[in-house]
């Protein structure tokens, strides 16, 4: 099944958020994406507005950066979340940009190593486990949620998200699904895919192991400018060689969406440019126009 969302990009004010999840809900989007991009919005307390505005919603947050969180603090946020809106969350943790981690103080030598031991800590919290460890940068003493998610008929997934090869095989390896960013092509979803299951190989892992991509989109009279220009402020080149990125026509983006499908993303995001100007009706054509294109059942 290919599942098709859209980002609630963190450039629009926090306020605007409850329309647009609104929209979401009533047009029949399968998921909504949130970030928490320094240092716009929080990406928990816009994922509980979001999920308590709406019914059937499935939100996701893409990425949490995991230097500005303790993994208890994390754990106890994400159970609530889970909690009170069971089977709607996604949730996923990064190692954050290095140069907002340097901002806040947070930034550590070894950005794999922390992703690592936050992710192996969060996702035994959240399965109900009292953990103790003393890592390079996690340090728990006995520590178990009295409120945990859950477990039936499984933990919440923990998603992570990677762009290296290292950390591909990292969230393969510790992760329960993978966020890929904006500008990753389908032959660089079938290399990613690859690398994670070497992670997962690695550690025994079985089962499916879901992959988010998200798409640079753009519709309208001026799309392919939008988008352009996008790109350039990312300090990127759209065209055969740059970054995978779609402008036009609900059938246009509907051939990008398949192609990233069939090279093994299991969710497909849309993500507009930070200009849009009709971020209502962009999730409208997410979900109105390019979504009957997308089959459902691949």
């Amino acid at each position: 099944m290919t599942v098709l969302g859209a980002v609630f990009r963190p450039q629009l004010p926090p306020e605007r958020l409850r329309d647009i999840a609104r929209t979401a809900e009533d047009a029949g989007l399968d998921e909504l994406w949130l970030w928490e991009d320094c240092f716009l919005e929080s990406g928990i307390a816009s994922i509980a507005a979001a999920l308590a505005w709406t019914e059937r919603l499935r939100v996701g947050v893409g990425l949490l950066p995991v230097p500005l969180r303790n993994v208890a603090l994390t754990a106890m946020e994400a159970a609530t979340i889970h909690r009170l809106f069971p089977g709607r969350a996604v949730i996923g943790v990064g190692h954050g940009v290095q140069d907002w981690m340097g901002q806040t103080g947070s930034r550590v030598e070894s950005p794999v190593t922390l992703l690592r031991e936050h992710l192996v800590a969060l996702r035994a919290l959240l399965a109900g486990e009292r953990v103790t460890t003393d890592g390079r940068y996690v340090k728990l003493d006995g520590v178990a949620l009295d409120w945990p998610p859950s477990t039936t008929p499984a933990p919440p997934a923990v998603f992570a998200g990677a762009t290296g090869p290292r950390t591909m095989r990292l969230t393969g390896e510790a992760a329960d699904g993978t966020v890929l960013t904006g500008g990753t092509s389908p032959d660089e979803v079938r290399r990613s895919r690859q690398l994670i299951a070497q992670g997962r190989e690695s550690a025994g892992r079985t089962g499916h192991h879901p992959v988010v991509v998200y798409l640079h989109t753009a519709t309208g009279p001026d799309a392919e400018a939008r988008l352009r220009a996008e790109l350039d402020t990312l300090g990127d080149t759209w065209g055969p060689d740059g970054p995978y990125g779609v402008a036009g026509s609900a059938e246009t983006v509907a051939g990008a969406v398949l192609a990233l499908a069939e090279a093994g993303a299991d969710t497909v995001v849309l993500q507009p440019t930070a200009d849009e100007p009709d971020p209502e009706g962009f999730v409208l054509f997410t979900a109105a126009e390019v979504r009957p294109l997308v089959p459902r059942d691949e």
